[in-house]
């Protein structure tokens, strides 16, 4: 090889290295680039999460300020997160698909954990139990069991688990009950109390909630009629979100472990319950 041609080789090997290098970088940064959501809300100190606040005991507003379960237990979590909770307002039927849409970093709405829903959606352990159970008025003697509601108005929560499962159950009964569909819970209260419907349904945690604050007007029918349950809340399955729903488990034990979130139970619901450490087979 001539003087030229050795120098043409190290130039061109040089030229490689060169390239070669730079791709490497490149591949280091994309990889440290890849997205954590986890990350992007402690490098901001804020975790925005969305509810309906119109689910009490769990999510509701008093003189403008929310409260609830969800807000206390919430509260705790982001101390444990180490960042500030910035706590969104909308109608349920928005919740959701706020979620898929990235407006949002969680649902902190208390959501049923269903076979469905565990194809599109991450959820963390449990934060309640969640068994669909059905409310009357309380002077109505024609309702003592959920078998009772054949031929009978209810209303129910669109899109919710409970209105699903009372559809389902009605089915199975003779007469079939008439399945009315409202916006929100407390619109389903307001036509029982009003006689519009005769028996409202929604978790037996919400109902006994609503049945405490009005004992003259509401009273839970018994057993419940769902299959056993539980609410969590709900994050999007990517593979950038994974961390932070790791992180709100985590938490979520602490809280149970020593002992505030039983201090929330027995606040909101007069009595604390364990709740599952892991995220539970769904049985609907």
């Amino acid at each position: 090889m001539t003087s030229a041609g050795k120098k043409t080789g190290r130039f061109g090997r040089a030229v490689r290295t060169a390239l070669l290098g730079a791709a490497v970088l490149a591949l280091g940064g994309a990889a440290g680039a890849m997205a954590d959501t986890l990350a992007d809300i402690k490098k901001a100190g804020t975790i925005s999460v969305a509810t309906e606040m119109q689910f009490p005991p769990f999510d509701f507003l008093e003189n403008n300020e929310y409260k609830g379960v969800d807000r206390d237990l919430f509260d705790e979590v982001a101390k444990e997160l180490g960042v500030k909770a910035k706590y969104i307002d909308l109608p349920w039927t928005s919740v959701l698909p706020g979620l898929e849409a990235k407006k949002f970093d969680l649902v902190i709405a208390p959501v049923t954990i269903t076979k469905e829903r565990m194809k599109r959606y991450a959820f963390t352990v449990p934060i309640s139990e969640a068994t669909a159970a059905m409310m009357k008025r309380a002077d109505d003697k024609t309702i003592n069991k959920p078998e009772d509601i054949a031929g009978k108005n209810v209303g129910g929560g669109k899109g919710t688990s409970q209105l699903a499962q009372v559809k389902e159950f009605g089915a199975t009964l003779t007469p079939a009950p008439t399945v009315k569909e409202y916006v929100d819970s407390n619109q389903s209260y307001a036509d029982l109390a009003a006689g519009r419907v005769d028996v409202s349904v929604n978790s037996l945690p919400n109902l006994a909630y609503a049945a405490a604050q009005r004992k003259e007007t509401f009273a839970v029918v018994l057993p419940p009629f769902g299959k056993p349950s539980y609410f969590s809340w709900v994050g999007r399955p990517a593979d950038d979100d994974k961390s932070l729903i790791e992180a709100v488990n985590a938490a979520l034990v602490t809280i149970q472990k020593d002992g505030r979130l039983a201090t929330i139970q027995k606040k909101w619901f007069g009595l604390a319950a364990e709740l599952p450490t892991t995220v539970p087979e769904p049985q609907l």
